[in-house]
């Protein structure tokens, strides 16, 4: 059951909402930022992100390094007033309360709330679009209870708002991670113009390192207890043991997270993936930066959000919105 909340927790119905920011570019805020999924998203576009925060100082360090933006700490501690105006707020709010490898709580664990932080920025800034991420599960979380209320308290605020469950393996990475994405303009809309069609997915060969070091491969005893357990029809392959100790190979990997066991997936049964394969298969670069040690950049990955599939997102919904100041500035006297 979602509990009520009061109105410190809560944010107060807006009023009307200000004129549209112009401007040569669009500005973004880049909310629960992690590494920077959405930034490097909205870089790829031609936007500029002037905001970000985290409370993980490890992903803060690799936040800055590679883009030169030093992200604020705890959303709980900021103003409205310390975060600049922006046109589009991006933010993968914590997913652990929903997720199906937790306890899916809800807004029953204190992290859940955490999403009524971002509506208060909501409410302060005003931004002429929104882009939210999570785990698919959010939709199934206390029957359907927990998407209704984040959908309804986004409306409240004068905007449209949708949600689709996209798969990064749709959008050309080698890893099924099903998202739930929530995406809400202040330009009415009926249906958000969701991507129809798929990318062609990169071969898992493209995101292995040739010559990975050492370090990276398993025991002999894990090693031969994965071989005993499962025999592959194809190389290379991910092998993925779940929860009950099943094991199953694919030609893509199943979803990084970011607390599980480090022999959670196996390159062949042979090794763990590299810090550089794990950035690999959530879409940045080889020119991205690693300045955290392996554990850190693990966790890291395993919590960003897939870069294509989000840069698809945020393109559609850029479009949107020059479409409604291009209509307003031909409609002016």
């Amino acid at each position: 059951m979602i509990t009520a909340l009061s109105s410190v927790e809560r944010p107060l119905r807006s009023a009307a909402p200000p004129s549209p920011r112009n401007g040569p570019g669009l500005k973004c805020a880049d909310f629960f930022c992690g590494i920077g999924g959405f930034h490097l998203a909205a870089r790829n576009l031609g936007l500029e992100v002037v905001f970000a925060c985290d409370i993980d100082e490890p992903a803060r360090k690799a936040y800055h390094a590679n883009f030169g933006l030093r992200p604020a700490g705890d959303i709980v501690s900021l103003r409205p007033d310390d975060v600049p105006d922006h046109d589009l707020l991006f933010a993968g709010f914590p997913c652990q309360p929903f997720s199906i490898i937790g306890r899916q709580r809800g807004f029953a664990d204190p992290r859940g709330t955490l999403f009524f932080q971002v509506l208060r920025f909501i409410q302060a800034k005003r931004p002429l679009g929104i882009v939210l991420e999570n785990v698919k599960q959010l939709k199934t979380v206390d029957k359907g209870k927990v998407l209704r209320r984040i959908l309804e308290d986004i409306s409240d605020f004068g905007y449209s708002v949708d949600y689709k469950v996209l798969n990064a393996l749709d959008y050309g990475l080698p890893q099924k991670r099903e998202r739930t994405i929530i995406v809400a303009t202040r330009q009415p809309f009926d249906s958000f113009p969701w991507p129809s069609h798929t990318t062609p997915r990169k071969p898992l060969a493209d995101i292995l390192e040739s010559e990975p070091d050492a370090k990276h491969y398993v025991s002999t005893a894990i090693r031969h207890k994965r071989h005993k357990a499962h025999t592959a029809k194809f190389s290379p392959a991910i092998w993925h043991e779940n929860k009950g100790g099943n094991v199953s190979s694919h030609e893509w990997s199943c979803a990084l997270r970011a607390g599980a066991s480090h022999n959670y997936l196996l390159v062949d049964g042979e090794r763990r993936l590299t810090p550089r394969e794990l950035l690999r298969l959530q879409g940045f670069p080889d020119s991205w930066e690693i300045v955290c040690n392996d554990a850190q950049t693990r966790k890291q990955a395993g919590n960003a959000v897939p870069v294509p599939m989000v840069q698809t997102v945020i393109k559609r919904m850029v479009r949107i919105i020059e479409r409604t100041q291009i209509a307003r500035r031909q409609a002016a006297p």
